[in-house]
């Protein structure tokens, strides 16, 4: 990368962090790109150059946020291929609500708390019924497909567990991260398997 994408880079990223600062204390709707370049420390001039409007804006940051989380995942769990662990695996020990899949997911989140928060609370803007089905797609699928669930059946079933998992997370971020990444995992397995040793 040269100095001039650089600094357009940077430029960007600057926009990105405004707009999510901003959208923890106003809806969407509301944001003006004049508020968006005060805070940026840009000019309008310098907003054309990067995006149309504030929706092309939002757009970049949602993938920036699905990004910075995959890289992180991809980092923490190197090894982490749902093909491998499926042909690798009989169906008994095919399990992946464990702390090796969701430690890193909740350290990110904890890191990430002041964004995630107002994801939650803002669904709609955050398209996370866009993300949900590239999850489903990319990951979900494939598991309930291995363990012989109808195919129409596996929304339902994902659907299910994901409510319950986005309900843990939310009020986790609620009360601020306070209980340890453990105890939630703890929880989370504990309501999944109905187990509670």
């Amino acid at each position: 990368m040269n100095k001039s994408e650089s600094k357009y880079f940077n430029t960007a990223l600057r926009m990105n962090e405004a707009l999510l600062a901003i959208l923890e204390k106003k809806d969407f709707e509301y944001i003006t790109i004049k508020e968006i370049c005060e805070k940026a420390g840009v000019n309008r001039s310098t907003f054309y150059l990067h995006y149309q409007n504030t929706r092309e804006l939002l757009d970049e940051s949602i993938i920036n946020i699905h990004r910075k989380f995959f890289d992180y995942f991809k980092e923490t769990c190197q090894d982490f291929s749902i093909s491998r662990e499926i042909k690798n695996n009989a169906p008994e020990n095919l399990v992946f609500i464990n702390e090796k899949y969701l430690k890193p997911y909740f350290e990110f989140v904890s890191e990430h708390r002041r964004l995630y928060k107002t994801a939650f609370l803002k669904q709609s803007t955050f398209q996370t019924e866009e993300s949900f089905h590239m999850l489903f797609k990319t990951i979900f699928n494939p598991i309930l497909a291995y363990f012989d669930y109808p195919e129409s059946e596996r929304i339902y079933v994902i659907k299910f567990y994901i409510s319950g998992i986005m309900a843990i997370v939310t009020e986790w971020i609620e009360n601020d991260c306070r209980e340890s990444i453990e105890q939630i995992i703890n929880i989370m397995k504990k309501c999944i398997f109905a187990n509670n040793n």
